[in-house]
């Protein structure tokens, strides 16, 4: 592989359309400037789904719709035609992107959706009762937006339902943590739906916050860290599981990502957090996985010299 093939094959396994190969992690491991640009290419991929979302006006709306249908008759799309290929063309795809955003709009429109705005984060709380649905009826929560803890520490999570809807509590509050893994395990569509809700975690419950998550967030993001088909998703499952304390199923979420994850990066963090939790509580499945990740020949560089070094610093 050379190093001009490598942002293709890298945003193939960012989207998660293809997994990562032998041929790209020897080319990683052998090249500096090819690692730089995969580090720059997964921060920006991970911000990308971090923007809020954006009012759509309705000039907006019939502007995108009118340039959709001028792109439409100048390119002379009628219909599909067997044997064309399958691959959109770039401009089109870029404004279908825009015009999917804005159709969802117009639709609610048209179907009588109504929405309020949301309230802001310094407005009163809202009784749980008045606004958190039947979660067990797994509904669809559309326009999930996040706000930040305010002066009491509460932190709101705004979303559209059949009206617009904002639950706002502590972090630490049952209703709120039942909320939030419900958004992680169950709702998301999209990556960067995805993306969001595991930041709102991290900040909310990672790095030394006083908020505990509940067992439910525990289990949303060891579930998505397991089994989530894109890459970049699961590299963030980590880092927030990273913030968390160890826990028995994290754990054993982290052993099998170190076994098994294609990722080389979600497979570094394993090894840190393995290494830090078998420093405060040696465990005898922990160690012999760092020593394997440590003398294997096809594991990446990076990921091999971590695990020699975490092992050095644990007492057995």
């Amino acid at each position: 592989m050379e190093c001009r093939e490598l942002t293709e094959r890298v945003m193939d396994r960012l989207t998660g359309e293809a997994e990562a190969s032998p041929e790209m992690e020897a080319h990683l491991a052998r090249c500096s400037a090819c690692r730089e640009e995969l580090s720059r290419l997964e921060r920006a991929w991970e911000t990308l789904g971090e923007d809020p979302d954006a009012e759509v006006s309705p000039t907006l709306r019939e502007d995108t719709l009118a340039l959709l249908e001028e792109e439409m008759i100048r390119r002379r799309i009628r219909e599909f035609r067997p044997g064309r290929s399958l691959r959109p063309r770039r401009g089109l795809l870029q404004a279908a992107a825009i015009v999917a955003a804005v159709a969802g709009g117009y639709l609610a429109a048209r179907l009588g959706v109504k929405g309020t705005p949301a309230s802001s984060a310094g407005s009163s709380p809202v009784a749980a009762a008045a606004v958190l649905p039947d979660l067990s009826a797994q509904p669809r929560l559309s326009n999930v937006a996040y706000t930040p803890a305010d002066a009491q520490g509460r932190i709101g999570i705004s979303f559209d339902l059949t009206d617009r809807r904002q639950y706002v509590a502590r972090p630490e509050d049952p209703e709120m943590a039942r909320l939030m893994a419900y958004l992680l395990a169950r709702n998301p569509d999209t990556p960067a739906e995805k993306s969001r809700a595991i930041q709102q975690v991290s900040e909310s419950y990672g790095g030394g916050t006083l908020a505990e998550p509940s067992p439910e967030i525990v289990r949303a993001l060891t579930t998505t860290l397991r089994k989530d088909t894109n890459p970049g998703v699961r590299k963030k499952a980590a880092d927030a599981l990273a913030g968390l304390p160890v826990t028995a199923e994290s754990r054993a979420a982290f052993l099998e990502a170190l076994r098994a994850d294609s990722n080389p990066a979600v497979r570094l963090v394993a090894v840190e957090v393995l290494a830090r939790a078998a420093r405060e509580a040696p465990d005898a499945r922990t160690i012999e996985s760092l020593r394997e990740r440590a003398v294997d020949p096809r594991e990446n560089g990076f990921v091999r010299a971590k695990a020699a070094s975490a092992l050095q610093g644990i007492n057995f």
